[in-house]
């Protein structure tokens, strides 16, 4: 009788590795083969001929350059409020943590529209940024603060999940020795929990990096790498934009590999 249950078990679980295995094998060809054919089909000369014409490379150098910028913003103004949200329990708290997550749920031509709404002339910060000199619309400000946006979740969720698997019981040692709280903070918190801020920094970057529905209504020029490769299918089709496209897959690909290089296992710090 037990021989025959253990039987069935066995077989039950066996038809369910199989079902998952085949899932699997499903899911992971449908996120390989399309981008695996992309960068197959172009020639080695074309992608020579495409890196190295100045429009191309400046435009992946200036997807680089926001999307650094944004993730630079994010670590200045998002640790301190990773941190809180980390550390405190305060009436509110859930609002704020679905504040910070809207911007990835928002459609992004919505983020767009609703930048340029207060950067506009009829609006008063935009008056008031035109004043002292300050242009969104079609300008490099404009694309760091299109980033800023869209990738600002990213750091600060994965800067509070790291702050949050510090033990708060070594701060509290260390406030109790007569450090203050931001002492404490660059001389424990910090040390332990900087592996997070970069991942978050990565992934900030890495997001922005592939942003194009709201950069394409705040600032279609400069031209950065997603909205050429836009421009270049809409104009010449898939001939002269896939080469723009495989060298924006690498770009990414760097990106994550310094993730993945960054990352630790999810578990709380003896």
């Amino acid at each position: 009788m037990l021989v025959s249950l253990g039987k069935i078990a066995h077989s039950r679980t066996s038809l369910f590795f199989w079902l998952a295995a085949f899932s699997s094998t499903v899911i992971v060809a449908f996120i390989l083969f399309p981008l695996i054919e992309m960068v197959s089909q172009p020639s080695l000369d074309s992608l020579v001929e495409t890196i190295s014409d100045r429009d191309v490379v400046y435009s992946v150098w200036l997807s680089i350059c926001t999307s650094g910028t944004a993730a630079l913003i994010a670590l200045l103004f998002g640790t301190p409020f990773a941190y809180l949200l980390a550390r405190r329990q305060f009436y509110g708290k859930k609002f704020l943590e679905t504040v910070i997550d809207l911007p990835i749920m928002i459609p992004h031509p919505v983020v767009g529209i609703a930048i340029l709404s207060i950067a506009g002339r009829n609006h008063w910060l935009g008056k008031a940024m035109q004043q002292i000199g300050i242009e969104i619309m079609g300008t490099f400000t404009g694309l760091v603060v299109v980033l800023t946006f869209v990738g600002l979740p990213f750091y600060v969720n994965t800067a509070k999940a790291g702050f949050e698997a510090i033990p708060e019981r070594l701060e509290n040692v260390s406030r109790s020795l007569g450090a203050t709280t931001a002492e404490t903070f660059f001389r424990v918190t910090l040390p332990l929990g900087w592996r997070s801020m970069v991942v978050g920094m990565i992934m900030c970057t890495a997001r922005a990096v592939s942003e194009f529905g709201a950069v394409v209504i705040v600032a279609y020029h400069p031209m950065v790498a997603s909205v050429m490769i836009y421009e270049r299918f809409t104009a010449y089709g898939l001939k002269y934009s896939q080469p723009v496209a495989v060298w924006l897959i690498f770009v990414c690909l760097f990106l994550f590999l310094l993730l993945r290089f960054f990352s630790t296992p999810a578990k709380k710090i003896a």
